[in-house]
């Protein structure tokens, strides 16, 4: 079985983050994508504005409709800085039958080199890089070793992130239609991210 894993704070989860691993799951043959919210990202300057509990929930929330999405708390029970490279180590000694692929955005590509023990990572987990229009991906910066894990695909650009969602739910705006109903409803009702 072919699994991709979804990482991140999803903080939170938005219809970019849904497409993007629909995306990587036709386009790359994946049986199932797994999303993981993060305890502590080590590439972020600031830490989640929503508690793990929370950003867990509104994941279940937005995938509940997908068969193949499956949401998973290692992260987030371990706790402390979220390095991809134990989580894929766990992810090999729970479910052994399995091969993994990381989902990364266009931007993430190019800090790949950043990431903790990537030369580790990268012998127990192929990439997935979802680009999207505007988002050019420079492979040639990439280390071979990198290059030679790494599976391109696009999507369409859809223009959301979590830190627009986060700053209009603070100013008072509208943030339907960004994400799934059942995530807009969990914010509202537990007043995430107002100011």
């Amino acid at each position: 079985m072919k699994v991709g894993i979804m990482g991140g704070t999803f903080d939170p989860i938005h219809f970019g983050h849904l497409l993007a691993a629909e995306t990587a799951r036709e386009t790359c043959g994946l049986d199932e994508v797994w999303f993981i919210p993060s305890s502590q990202p080590p590439l972020k300057d600031r830490d989640p504005g929503a508690e793990g509990h929370a950003r867990l929930e509104m994941v279940y929330r937005a995938i509940d409709f997908q068969p193949h999405f499956r949401a998973m708390d290692i992260e987030l029970e371990r706790g402390g800085m979220s390095y991809t490279i134990d989580t894929v180590q766990t992810l090999r000694e729970l479910y052994p039958q399995r091969s993994f692929s990381i989902i990364i955005g266009a931007d993430r590509i190019n800090d790949l080199m950043r990431w903790h023990r990537i030369g580790e990572l990268a012998a127990l987990a192929d990439f997935i890089g979802v680009e999207r229009p505007g988002e050019p991906v420079d492979l040639e910066k990439l280390p071979s070793f990198l290059r030679e894990r790494l599976t391109l695909t696009s999507m369409p650009l859809i223009d959301i992130s979590s830190t627009e969602i986060r700053q209009r739910q603070a100013g008072g705006r509208s943030i339907r239609f960004l994400l799934p109903e059942k995530v807009h409803s969990f914010i509202k009702r537990n007043g995430l991210y107002e100011s």
